[in-house]
């Protein structure tokens, strides 16, 4: 009886494999739930970023890449001399007008010569020559010419005496500029301008007024 509780007392109560091998199960699964949450991890970085890029090439071809028409316009202008007959409805005017090429690009307007040409009552009574040159990115190029106006095409008009003995000449001009944005140094566009404004000159104060343009 002694010897048989003795016997019992000196058996093992389990095999010591049978924690080993849980352990290692527990352990592996472990290791296996920790790649998959790494990998999904690592996954989810991916698509953010290929979102991300994908965001940044979409900004960068609507903004920087977008290539916008520039502006070509009177500014303003100054007189020298005003020469104004209202007995004979006559005048010749020496204006200083200031053109502008406005570029909103993110790349210069490059631009060849042109010319513009005013005229009263759709009747050419002056021109400028506008030298080829070049408007910076988002910037406007000024540019300064001298302009005769004269009444020598529109003697004898039936409104003529009219907008003189009031002082106030109602003028036009119009012209067309041709050139390229270069975006990057690399891409060209070619951009053609319209300009298209109305003014008036006062005659008694020797002033540009109400310019206006499309």
């Amino acid at each position: 009886m002694m010897a048989e509780r003795e016997h019992r007392q000196a058996s093992p109560l389990a095999p010591s494999n049978a924690y080993s091998r849980s352990d290692a199960e527990a352990a592996s699964a472990d290791s296996a739930e920790l790649r998959r949450q790494k990998r999904k991890k690592w996954l989810m970085y991916g698509i953010a970023f290929v979102i991300f890029q994908t965001g940044i090439i979409v900004l960068f071809s609507l903004t920087v890449m977008k290539v916008k028409t520039p502006k070509f316009r009177v500014r303003s202008a100054s007189f020298n001399n005003m020469n104004v007959q209202t007995t004979n409805s006559s005048f010749a005017l020496n204006m200083n007008a200031q053109f502008g090429v406005k570029n909103t690009n993110f790349g210069p307007y490059k631009y060849d010569s042109t010319t513009v040409n005013f005229l009263y009552n759709n009747i050419l009574v002056g021109s400028a020559d506008i030298p080829k040159s070049k408007a910076n990115f988002l910037s406007t190029k000024k540019i300064n010419v001298a302009v005769d106006l004269t009444s020598a095409n529109v003697t004898g008009h039936p409104n003529l005496a009219s907008d003189l003995n009031n002082g106030i000449l109602p003028l036009t001009s119009t012209s067309r500029l041709n050139g390229k944005v270069e975006l990057m140094l690399i891409f060209k566009k070619n951009k053609a301008v319209n300009m298209d404004c109305t003014m008036d000159v006062n005659t008694s104060t020797g002033e540009l007024k109400n310019v206006a343009c499309k």
